[in-house]
Parts: C-alpha cells; sequence; structure tokens
C-alpha cells in the first residue's frame, strides 16, 4: 500500500469535499474561511465560475499542446492579456510550470544577458526548492540543507527588516543599501554581478514588505552597474498587494519579473517577463520545457485576468487589506504576545513574540491551530516560525474580513488563556 511521504506534513487536519469562493467545506460537514488560498494561489476564490467555465471549454478542445511544437490560442490570448498589466517595455514572456522553475529561468537569462556569473539575494527571501532557486533561498536552512553543494555565485545581502533589527523603517533602508554598497565591495564586484533578485513583499520569510525605498535605492545600483533588477513577483503579483504588481508602491521597475501563483487560480503555470533585447540573450535552447505553458492552465490564466479586471479585485485587495490590517492592529493592542503586524494589501503578517523579545515559535504554532477550531484556516512562516500569515482570496468580502477577525482573536484568546491557567493554579495552590 502507497503512502504519502512523511515529511509531507499538514497545516491543517482538513480533508476537502468542495470550495466556493473564500470557503472550503470539509468531508467533515465543517466550513472553512479559507484564509490560506493555497499558500496565495487562488486568486479569484475557489471555484471561480468563469474559470471553472473556461478550463472546462479548454478542457474540451486539447488538454496539450506543446508550445514550442504546436502553438495554441489559450496562451496567445494569455500573453495579450499579460501584455496590459506588465511593466512598460516588458514586452516578451517565456512559460513554465512552477515558480521555482520561472526564478531559475530568470537568473539564466540575467547571467546570459550580461555575461556575469553572480546573483545577490536579499536576507529572507525565499524563491523555490529546486537546486538553483533554494540556493537563492534565505528563509530558512531547512529549504536548501541537506543535499549540498548548492548553486555557486550566489550572495545574501542584508533585507531591512526594521522590526527584527530594533530600527524604524527609514534606519533600516539606509543599514541594508549600505550593507548592500559593502558586498559589493567586499564580496562581488559589481562586473561580476548579473542580478539583484527580490520579493517585493517576503514570503515565507516572514510578510515583511519590501519598502519602497530600498527597492528604489537597488533600482539606481541596477542602472549604475549594468545589473539586472530582478522582482520575484510570484507571492506578491496578480493583485494581491493592492496594485497588480508588488513593486508598484515604490518608483522602481524591474528589468525581469516573475510571476507564477494567482496567475491562474490554481492552475500551474509561471512566466518570466523581459524586454524582447533582453530576452534575446539567452542562448538557443536555454527556455523551454515539456508542460510549459499547459493549453488548460493558459484558458484559467485568461479568465483570471478577466475577472480581476472585471469585478475590481485590485481594488477590492486594497479596501480589505487596510480592513484586515486595521483589524488586527487593533487585535495587538489586547494581546502583548503579539509583537508586529505588519503587511500590504491582503499579505497579513502577525509576529509572536516572548517577553525577553525573542521569537515565541509555540505561541505561533498554538494559534495556528486553535484558529482551525474556529473555522479558520491559516499557516506560520518566518525563519523561525512565529508568523501567523493570513492570505484571503482577492474576492474576500468585507463581511469575510470581519469574521476571520473575529476567529482569529478567538484563537489568540484562547492560546493565551490556556498558557495562564497553570499559572493562575500554581499561584492559588
Amino acid at each position: 500500500m502507497a503512502t504519502l511521504s512523511p515529511l509531507l506534513k499538514q497545516a491543517t487536519p482538513v480533508v476537502v469535499d468542495h470550495a466556493l469562493g473564500s470557503w472550503i467545506f470539509g468531508t467533515d460537514g465543517e466550513p472553512y474561511l479559507d484564509f490560506t488560498t493555497g499558500i496565495g494561489v487562488t486568486s479569484t476564490g475557489h471555484c471561480h465560475p468563469k474559470v471553472v467555465a473556461a478550463a472546462r471549454e479548454q478542457v474540451g478542445k486539447i488538454i496539450h499542446a506543446q508550445y514550442t511544437t504546436v502553438m495554441h490560442k489559450p496562451l496567445l490570448e494569455l500573453t495579450e492579456k499579460l501584455g496590459e498589466v506588465l511593466p512598460a517595455g516588458l514586452d516578451s514572456v517565456f512559460y513554465a510550470n512552477s515558480g521555482s522553475e520561472a526564478v531559475e529561468a530568470a537568473v539564466r537569462l540575467a547571467r546570459m544577458a550580461t555575461g556575469r556569473p553572480n546573483i545577490v539575494v536579499f536576507q529572507g527571501g525565499f524563491h523555490g526548492r529546486t537546486v538553483a532557486a533554494a540556493s537563492l533561498t534565505t528563509a530558512g536552512t531547512k529549504f536548501s540543507a541537506g543535499f549540498s553543494p548548492l548553486m555557486a555565485g550566489v550572495h545574501m545581502a542584508a533585507f531591512p527588516y526594521a522590526y527584527r533589527y530594533g530600527m524604524d523603517e527609514a534606519t533600516a533602508v539606509e543599514f541594508a543599501l549600505k550593507e548592500l554598497d559593502y558586498l559589493l565591495k567586499t564580496r562581488t564586484a559589481p562586473e561580476d554581478t548579473a542580478a539583484f533578485l527580490i520579493e517585493p513583499a517576503l514570503g515565507d520569510g516572514g510578510y515583511i514588505p519590501t519598502p519602497p525605498a530600498f527597492m528604489d535605492g537597488l533600482r539606481e545600483r541596477a542602472d549604475r552597474h549594468g545589473i539586472k533588477l530582478i522582482f520575484d513577483e510570484v507571492q506578491a503579483g496578480v493583485g494581491r498587494t493592492g496594485k497588480f504588481w508588488g513593486h508598484q508602491h515604490s518608483s522602481s521597475s524591474p528589468d525581469i519579473i516573475i510571476t507564477a501563483k494567482g496567475i491562474a487560480s490554481g492552475f500551474p503555470i509561471s512566466a518570466i517577463a523581459a524586454s524582447t533585447e533582453t530576452m534575446s540573450k539567452a542562448w538557443p535552447g536555454s527556455q523551454g520545457g515539456t508542460y510549459g505553458g499547459n493549453a488548460v492552465a493558459a484558458a484559467a490564466g485568461v479568465a483570471t485576468l478577466q475577472v480581476i479586471k472585471e469585478e475590481g479585485l485590485v481594488e477590492n485587495a486594497r479596501l480589505r487589506g487596510n480592513q484586515l490590517l486595521a483589524g488586527l492592529a487593533d487585535i495587538q493592542t489586547r494581546f502583548p504576545v503579539i509583537g508586529n503586524v505588519r503587511g500590504i494589501g491582503l499579505m497579513a503578517g502577525i509576529e509572536f513574540t516572548a517577553p525577553d523579545g525573542s521569537a515565541d515559535s509555540a505561541t505561533a504554532a498554538a494559534v495556528q491551530q486553535a484558529a482551525i477550531s474556529e473555522g479558520l484556516l491559516t499557516l506560520t512562516c518566518g525563519p523561525e516560525g512565529n508568523v501567523v500569515r493570513l492570505i484571503p482570496a482577492l474576492v474576500v468580502t468585507e463581511v469575510e474580513i470581519a469574521s476571520g477577525l473575529e476567529r482569529f482573536e478567538a484563537a489568540v484568546g484562547a492560546v493565551v488563556d490556556a498558557a495562564a491557567q497553570p499559572v493562575a493554579a500554581g499561584v492559588g495552590a
């Protein structure tokens, strides 16, 4: 009898029967408000009728049309739709299946386009689990340990994580940019540096928005030194931050952009985009793949982009994100165990901290589990696992956000009360 790998640990005990919008319905008959969205994937909610219809129609036409062998209409339509939202000048697209594949394609392109070997990443970034992508990931050693040697040519710079450093944001940005300049003088000369690779908001690294001033500082240095700037928008893109792309909260734009996750509402497809000039510098044979740009996934992607536009979901993400973060900040005032609340749009991180300032991973894990009993599904993240992240679908309503906040507060309260009970019993003994 075959079983799933024992390393695949579920964050919840829920077995799904069906799902719709912001809700998952378990085989136990219970409804769960889903603030995980498949780790930010089901952007238009579960089973949006227009996405379902597009996929069903395409399945009846052709499922797999390998796009370097024959072209199919959904991929042409998706490319046209993406062209309407891509940053100016990024007019050439390559498709793959996963975020990791797209990250590796972006790094390969940057090296080929510049003729330089080195990539600078930033502490806390997550870029995937395949060998090259894991080599670029610094969100935790679990992603890269145990299968060395990793890819060479990767150098890590500081990320302006203001809360961790005990700084205000402006000071943290100044510090991190100075550290980057020092890295370029001591570890990887600009002439050897192909690209800076960064998420506009850290994902697994703790749900920390990248300060706009830091992204602008990267753009200035990239321009000065002829370095490609790559924005990994796998999790922050496609409307999640309240703008279509996470980097649009700054004045900077990338040379190469990476997208996946929410681009097709749950169907596996990813892409990188660059200028035709840059993309043309990739070597023949360096781009391809059997399943990249799958016809059904592309059709779902076209429908996803249409729904996001027609239903105003980017603006909804902004409004509901403001509601979510304001509500979490209010909850924080009642629970000192919450050290920091941060986020942007529908990416919210709640960092749990012990009285001595250390990471309180146990409380974060307990809250995540207690939320399940309240009918709310969440996830943890951060190198020390002490951050609970909330990732509602872009279709989430005002009522659903309010309900999610009530459920989350109840979960925190239950954990805090449970922790206090032994102390109280001891005092009375």
